[in-house]
Parts: C-alpha cells; sequence; structure tokens
C-alpha cells in the first residue's frame, strides 16, 4: 500500500467514523440523559428527581422539561461522538495499520486490543472536555439551584471563569480506564467479524461468478471480498455483542466519570474530591449496585447503538472504496 493509498484509506475510516457516530447520538440521546441522571443520582442528592425505571424517568422527564429536557446537552453529545468516532476510528486505523506492518501481518487479539487502548486514549485526552460539558448539561433540571447554563459555549465560558481550565479534565482518570472499553468492543468486533467472514466463507467455497471482474476492481484483496459478503445484519449482531460485553465490563467508570464532572455545589467545592472518592462514598452508601445505576439504559441505548454505528460505518467505509476506485 503506497502512502497515498494510506493516507486516502486514514480519511476513509476517519470520515465513515464521523458518520456513524453522529447517526448514533441522533437517535439515542434521550437514554443517555436518563442514564447520566441514574448514574449521579446516589440517593443524597436534591436537585435531581427521582425516577423508578427508565421508562418513568422518560415520561417524566417529557412532562416536566419536555422535548428539551430529553435532549439536554444534544449539541455537545453530537460534537463528542462525532469527533470521537471519527479520531477513534483514524487513530485506530492507523494503529493497525502500524502493527501490522502496513497490512503484511495478521494482528492478533493481543495487537488489536493495543490499537483501541492506543486509539482509546488519545481520543479521551481529545475529548475529556465536551463529555464534561455534555454531562453537565444533561443533569441540568427544574431543581437545579444554580443558574442553568445557555448552551455549550455559555458552559465552556462559565466553566473556565469559575473554576478553571483543569476542571474541563474532571474525570479524565476514570475516562482512561475506559479505555479498556472501546479496546474490549473493537477486540470481541474484530474476532466476531473475523469468525463471520471465515463461516461465510466456507459457507459460500468459492468466490460468485458473476462480476468477479467488478468485485476485483472495487476491492484490494480476498478479505475485502469476503466482507461485502457479510450483511448489515450480521454488522449489527456483532456491534451489538461486542458492546454489551465491553458495557458489562466498564459500566462502574461511568458512573464514576459522571459523578466526579458533576457541577460544584454553591461554595465552589466538588461533591466528589477525586476518582478514590467516588469509589469509597458509592461503595459506602450504595454497595455494589451503586456501581451499576444507570446500567439499563444503558444497555438500551447503547446495544442498538453500537449496531447502527457499524452498520453505517461499515457501509459508509465500502461506499467510499467503491467511489475511490472510479
Amino acid at each position: 500500500m503506497s502512502a497515498f493509498e494510506r493516507r486516502q484509506w486514514e480519511w476513509e475510516n476517519a470520515t465513515a467514523g464521523a458518520i456513524a457516530g453522529f447517526a448514533t447520538v441522533a437517535a439515542m440521546h434521550p437514554l443517555d440523559v436518563v442514564r447520566t441522571r441514574f448514574a449521579v443520582n446516589d440517593g443524597r442528592l436534591t436537585n435531581l428527581p427521582s425516577y423508578k425505571n427508565t421508562a418513568h424517568a422518560i415520561f417524566t422527564i417529557t412532562r416536566l422539561e419536555g422535548l428539551k429536557g430529553l435532549y439536554a446537552g444534544f449539541y455537545p453529545a453530537v460534537l463528542g461522538s462525532t469527533v470521537s468516532w471519527g479520531l477513534y476510528f483514524l487513530f485506530y486505523g492507523r494503529a493497525k495499520q502500524r502493527y501490522s506492518k502496513n497490512g503484511t501481518h495478521t494482528l492478533s487479539p493481543g495487537l488489536h486490543l493495543a490499537a483501541a487502548a492506543e486509539a482509546g486514549a488519545l481520543v479521551s485526552f481529545c475529548t475529556n472536555p465536551i463529555w464534561l460539558i455534555k454531562t453537565r448539561l444533561q443533569l441540568e433540571t427544574p431543581l437545579h439551584q444554580s443558574r442553568p447554563y445557555s448552551g455549550l459555549y455559555d458552559a465552556l465560558r462559565t466553566i473556565l471563569k469559575e473554576e478553571g481550565w483543569c476542571a474541563l479534565y474532571r474525570g479524565i482518570t476514570p475516562s482512561l480506564f475506559l479505555v479498556s472499553h472501546g479496546a474490549i468492543q473493537f477486540m470481541v468486533y474484530e474476532e466476531l467479524r473475523k469468525f463471520v467472514v471465515d463461516f461465510k466463507s466456507k459457507e459460500k467455497g468459492k468466490t460468485p461468478k458473476t462480476d468477479v471482474k467488478l468485485l476485483v476492481r472495487l476491492l484490494e484483496d480476498l478479505s475485502e471480498i469476503l466482507r461485502m459478503w457479510i450483511d448489515s445484519v450480521d454488522f449489527a449482531a456483532i456491534g451489538a455483542s461486542s458492546k454489551l460485553a465491553a458495557i458489562l465490563m466498564t459500566y462502574p467508570f461511568q458512573v464514576i466519570r459522571a459523578r466526579l464532572q458533576q457541577r460544584p455545589n454553591h461554595d465552589g467545592i466538588p461533591r466528589y474530591v477525586d476518582t478514590w472518592h467516588v469509589v469509597k462514598e458509592t461503595a459506602r452508601f450504595e454497595g455494589f449496585r451503586g456501581f451499576y445505576k444507570g446500567i439499563t439504559p444503558s444497555i438500551l441505548k447503547n446495544l442498538p447503538a453500537a449496531s447502527i454505528t457499524f452498520i453505517v460505518y461499515e457501509n459508509v467505509l465500502n461506499l467510499l472504496k467503491i467511489k475511490r476506485n472510479y
């Protein structure tokens, strides 16, 4: 693969990832609002309403806050997700190219994990301020006692003025631990995808006779031809399965991060000092279940979201490759 082709491949990965991220957020944002509010509610807060379950939360938010409440923090969520997925696929693609010696070696599960972890760490440093603002906007309710942020820019300006730029990186420690989420998800995704490709290649036997020349022109090697046989149902199932594995293993870090990123009290003192403080307080007052608060809306949001993301990603990537070959 030439340097030009490699740069073009990286651009295609970044574009496909960005479009996939936007589609995901637009469809699933209300469930993310519910997840965030469940995650930070330790039963001792007075500025957040209590919800019985996910359905009750959606109904209550709709009744009291309207569509605006369900889509609180939507703009930073769109920005963060689009930038995150775009950068993630870009960094992940570059890492895979480097570890595979520009495609000359097959990557092991360990190298897939390393590539995903490297990409996740870089993305965390780039996007933590966006996620912090999104979390704070999602937690603003009619019960909130501080002056509400009017939007993304006002939130950024207020945080810098009242708390300093370091506040934008509150929650970066659990965010770095959450790198394992993406690493696990992509490792499972790649391995399941490889299994499906191998299974379908054995099932089909040989390359179909029809349009062989066209397929050869469109795709560079046999692995890409085999990938074309995977349809959207396969992408959906593989994406959802890999996401479920990642959620179950890493969800406590999401709870810790959300609690760290809450807006400080009236006196300017944060509710939690650091990651260890969150762990101690959560374990003390809520036990093991406290680390999994909000996991139901998280699963409801992320499983379909992962399916949508990988369907869009794989199909956009194929469309860009088809366009390139013409």
